[in-house]
C-alpha cells in the first residue's frame, strides 16, 4: 500500500512537471528560407493561347486550370451577373455532351469540372490522375470551345441567380460592401455588384451567346498545368485541342479611378443588434514597389488575429467577434479596408478605437519584436500558399495578371523580411488615412445618431 502510494505521488510529480514544462516559452522558430520557384515550362500558340506548367510534387495527380481574362468587368451597366449566366450556361455542357455526361467523364478521370466567375476572370480547372491529364484538358478544350447554352436550362438558371441575390442582399456584410464599391467606383464595373430581379428576368440566350462571343477567345487565356504528368502528351494535349479556338479579342480592362467619398454612408437596419462598419480607401497596386511593404503593415495594423486593431476592439474592448483589413486587388485598382460587425451600442466606439489604432501607427513605429511576429506569420502563409498545385496556379496567375516577374515570388521572404519598423510607419501615414476614407456602416441609424450626438461629433469624423 506504501508502496503504491508512493508510486502514485511520483506519477502525479512527473505528471505536473509535464504541465509545467509545456507552458514554457517555445524555442524561437528557425529563419524562413527565400521561396523557391518550382522550374517551370512556358509556350504560346499561333492563335494567342498561352501556357505554363511546372511539374509538382509526389503525388500522381495534375491540377489543370483555363483562366480567361473576362469577367463581370466586362458587362454593361445593365447586365450585371450576365457573366456569372454565361458561366453557369457554360458548364451545363457541351455541344455532344450534356451535364451529366460531362460530370461522368471527368469523375472517371478522378477529379470533377468548375467553371467560376469573377470579376476580371473566368476559370475553367479541375484536378485529375496523372494519366487523364491529357484528356481533361480535351475535356476543359471541347467545353469552351463548343458550349451547347442549352436553351431548356435558361431559366432554371436564371430562377437561381434570383434566390442568390435574394439571399446575398439580406446580408448586412453584402449591403456594406454595395454601398462601399460603389461610392468608390461609381459607374465603373467594379462599383457594380448587384443586378436587379428586373436585369436577370431580361437576360436572353441571345445575350449569353453574345457575351461569350465579345470576350471569349485564346487571346484572353492561359492553361496552367501543375502536378505531376507526362510532360510531353500534355503539351500534346494542349497544342491540339485549342488549335482550333478562335483568337477572339485581346486583353483588355477598362480604365479605373476609385475617388473616395468623403461623407459617412448609412444602410436602414432598424433594432439590428450589430452596425456593419467598413472603412477604406485606394492604395498602390501590386505593381508598385510600396505593395509588399503595404501588405506587411496592413498584416500588422488589421489583417491577421494578432494585428493591433484586432487586439483593441476585439480582445480589450469586447465590440466585435471578428474585425479584419485587407489589400484587395483588382486589375487596375487596389483597396485597403476594415470590415467589423460591432456591437450597436459600441457603433461610434469602434470607429474611434479603428482611428486610434491608426494614428499611432502613423506617429510612431512598431518595435522589432511586434513586427518579426507579423513577419514571421506572413512568412508561413506565404509557404502554404505556395505548398498545393492550385496554390503554385494561384501564384503564377497573379503574376500573369498583374504583369510581374518571377522575382515577386523568389525575392518575397527576403523583402519582407527587409521592411523596418520604421516603414510601417511610413506606409500607415503615406496610404491609410482615416479621414480620407469611405465610412459605411449598416445598422440602427437612430442607435448611431444618439451615439454620435452623445459623444459630440459628426458623422464625417467618423
Amino acid at each position: 500500500m506504501k508502496q503504491r502510494t508512493i508510486t502514485t505521488a511520483l506519477v502525479c510529480t512527473l505528471f505536473v512537471q509535464a504541465l509545467f514544462a509545456q507552458k514554457q516559452t517555445p524555442p524561437a522558430g528557425g529563419t524562413a528560407k527565400d521561396f523557391k520557384l518550382s522550374a517551370k515550362k512556358e509556350k504560346s500558340y499561333p492563335n494567342g493561347l498561352k501556357s505554363t506548367t511546372v511539374q509538382y510534387g509526389a503525388i500522381p495527380k495534375a491540377t489543370i486550370s483555363l483562366i480567361i481574362k473576362t469577367g463581370n468587368v466586362h458587362e454593361g451597366a445593365n447586365e450585371v451577373w450576365l457573366a456569372d449566366l454565361t458561366g453557369r450556361l457554360l458548364k451545363e455542357g457541351t455541344a455532344a455532351m450534356n451535364f451529366a455526361a460531362l460530370s461522368k467523364k471527368a469523375a472517371q478521370m478522378g477529379g470533377e469540372l468548375n467553371v467560376s466567375v469573377g470579376m476580371t476572370q473566368t476559370t475553367i480547372n479541375g484536378s485529375v490522375l496523372s494519366e487523364f491529364a491529357p484528356a481533361f484538358i480535351k475535356l476543359v478544350a471541347d467545353l469552351v470551345m463548343n458550349p451547347a447554352f442549352p436553351a431548356s436550362e435558361l431559366e432554371r438558371l436564371k430562377g437561381d441567380l434570383k434566390r442568390q441575390l435574394t439571399v446575398q442582399k439580406a446580408v448586412p456584410q453584402a449591403q456594406a460592401q454595395e454601398q462601399f464599391f460603389q461610392a468608390l467606383y461609381k459607374d465603373h464595373p467594379y462599383g457594380r455588384m448587384f443586378p436587379t430581379e428586373e436585369m436577370i428576368n431580361s437576360y436572353s440566350l441571345e445575350m449569353v451567346k453574345d457575351f461569350y462571343n465579345k470576350n471569349f477567345g485564346a487571346r484572353r487565356s492561359v492553361v496552367y498545368v501543375v502536378g505531376k504528368f507526362n510532360e510531353a502528351a500534355v503539351d500534346a494535349a494542349i497544342a491540339t485541342a485549342f488549335s482550333k479556338w478562335k483568337a477572339g479579342p485581346p486583353v483588355q480592362y477598362p480604365p479605373v479611378t476609385a475617388s473616395p467619398v468623403s461623407d459617412t454612408l448609412m444602410v436602414e437596419r432598424k433594432g439590428a443588434p450589430q452596425t456593419t462598419v467598413m472603412v477604406g480607401m485606394p492604395v498602390p497596386t501590386p505593381d508598385n514597389k510600396d505593395y509588399l511593404p503595404l501588405l506587411v503593415t496592413n498584416s500588422l495594423l488589421g489583417g491577421s488575429f494578432g494585428s493591433r486593431i484586432t487586439s483593441n476592439i476585439r480582445e480589450n474592448k469586447g465590440y466585435t467577434y471578428s474585425p479584419f483589413s485587407t489589400v484587395q486587388n483588382r486589375k487596375g485598382s487596389s483597396l485597403w479596408y476594415e470590415v467589423a460587425d460591432v456591437t450597436s451600442e459600441h457603433t461610434i466606439d469602434a470607429l474611434q478605437e479603428i482611428h486610434k489604432e491608426i494614428n499611432r501607427l502613423q506617429a510612431g513605429p512598431p518595435s522589432k519584436e511586434e513586427l518579426q511576429g507579423i513577419q514571421n506569420y506572413e512568412a508561413g502563409i506565404f509557404v502554404l500558399r505556395n505548398s498545393s498545385p492550385g496554390g503554385i496556379i494561384s501564384q503564377l496567375n497573379f503574376l500573369d495578371l498583374y504583369g510581374l516577374n518571377d522575382s515577386y515570388l523568389t525575392n518575397y521572404i527576403k523583402n519582407m523580411y527587409a521592411v523596418t519598423p520604421e516603414k510601417v510607419s511610413e506606409m500607415t501615414r503615406n496610404y491609410i488615412q482615416y479621414d480620407k476614407m469611405t465610412k459605411v456602416m449598416v445598422g440602427d441609424k437612430e442607435l448611431i445618431r444618439q451615439q454620435i450626438e452623445k459623444q459630440k461629433a459628426v458623422p464625417k469624423a467618423f
